[in-house]
């Protein structure tokens, strides 16, 4: 007789228990299965030697969580039937199909007004169909469709299982050590509440666990500003936005033959001009479940050899870890300012022989890039994160009696930096 469970070893979770027929099946699709082709962190392998972890061992990681919760809950004392679990480690293990290749970095660039989530949504669809009306349960949970809301909460809130496994994992793999935070003491204090999970129920954290909820939310913040939003990270991401945009520019132009050698799947995504409303199209969906890092990497290695300079140079320069020099401003420059300075790339740009004087201004545009990161690692009025007094008494975590601090970790933050190349010397008003 054949084990019940699949197991797969994992080096965040340890061994991972993976019930046959419905889970399993489903990580054996296509679908699911692309995920292990994209980089979990999009362009942060090239930031942090480990990192190159992907969306696949994500998905394994947050479905073993909800696993763990939803057993819990139970043992907590709230009613969870077999197919509500099944439901819920579905939906975690599926939440994030509709990542596209490097993740958030080219989130919407290849398609405007993008979401991954609806994208996700879409293949879910999609997936149900072939499974019979499987996933319907799944797909209501997914949409916060379904009569008990704590199961959406455990998958998509300010403290759920995508976040718990994403954070831990990042952190493994980047070798952060601040951002490390008490996974399994974060599900040990969770509870529903009401206990038996109605219409009204939420996910509210026990008292004694406060200590755990704080230092996952600086956790997060420090992850965020280390390595998510690191400078470094941010100048590969502008390097491979870069690059895309100067094909498009060629193929606006007519030069398809310009742009050769790119992966099909890729090229698709460039030439058609595309919004968050055409993921319904049948074409879309087919050449999107296609398409993963592997696509990218090899267009751009083709067009390393581009008879357009830029272009050739861009592609040379994400390969070879050549990437541009990120500055935080002390102040957002005026019109005139950023002028000049994309005046003084353009004259660079031709002094070196990748620009000719009447285009070096357009193409000096590929090489400079006033942009804002922004985070706050907790936004105490959109679903907000609820702790449970000792007395009953639920209250919201930032204004809870033992959550000093908080206030800091709930105001958005705003760094305004310039991306431009090492080879130049422009005069900043740097953050002193």
């Amino acid at each position: 007789m054949a084990p019940r469970f699949k197991i797969f070893s994992d080096p965040v979770h340890g061994f991972i228990s993976v019930p046959r027929q419905l889970i399993f099946d489903l990580i054996q699709t296509p679908e699911v299965q692309r995920l292990r082709r994209i980089r979990q962190l999009g362009v942060g392998y090239l930031v942090f030697p480990g990192a190159e972890h992907t969306r696949f061992g994500h998905a394994l990681g947050a479905m073993a969580l909800m696993q763990d919760a939803v057993n819990h809950l139970a043992e907590k004392g709230t009613p969870i039937s077999r197919e509500e679990a099944l439901a819920a480690q579905a939906v975690a293990l599926l939440h994030d199909l509709g990542h596209g290749p490097f993740s958030h970095t080219l989130e919407h660039e290849l398609i405007a007004d993008f979401h991954h989530e609806h994208m996700s949504r879409r293949l879910l669809v999609d997936l149900n169909a072939r499974f019979g009306g499987a996933l319907d349960l799944t797909l209501a949970i997914f949409d916060d469709a379904y009569e008990r809301p704590f199961f959406h909460q455990l998958i998509s809130s300010q403290l759920d299982m995508d976040r718990l496994d994403y954070l831990r994992r990042d952190t493994f793999y980047a070798g952060v050590a601040e951002g490390a935070i008490g996974v399994q003491r974060l599900i040990k204090t969770m509870r529903v509440a009401p206990l038996e999970g109605n219409a009204n129920s939420r996910i509210v954290i026990e008292a004694k666990g406060i200590y755990a909820v704080e230092n996952f939310v600086l956790a997060r913040r420090l992850m965020y500003w280390q390595v998510y939003l690191h400078k470094t990270v941010l100048a590969g991401d502008h390097l491979l936005r870069a690059i895309i945009r100067r094909v498009r520019w060629h193929l606006s132009e007519g030069r398809k033959s310009s742009v050769g050698g790119c992966a099909r799947n890729f090229l698709f995504f460039l030439e058609h001009r595309l919004t968050g409303a055409d993921i319904h199209r049948d074409d879309v969906l087919e050449q999107y479940r296609n398409l993963d890092d592997s696509d990218v990497l090899f267009s751009i290695k083709q067009w390393m050899q581009n008879g357009d300079p830029v272009l050739s140079d861009l592609s040379r320069r994400f390969i070879e870890r050549d990437f541009f020099r990120v500055s935080y401003l002390g102040e957002a420059p005026t019109i005139d300012q950023l002028a000049a300075w994309q005046q003084v790339v353009a004259d660079e740009l031709v002094g070196r022989g990748l620009s000719r004087p009447r285009t070096a201004w357009h193409d000096a545009a590929s090489y400079i890039h006033l942009g804002t990161s922004r985070h706050a690692a907790y936004a105490a009025s959109r679903d907000s994160i609820a702790i449970l007094d000792r007395d009953g008494t639920i209250r919201e975590l930032s204004v809870s009696a033992d959550a000093h601090g908080m206030d800091a970790l709930t105001a958005k933050e705003e760094r305004t930096y310039l991306c431009y190349p090492k080879f130049v010397r422009l005069d900043l008003p740097l953050v002193a």
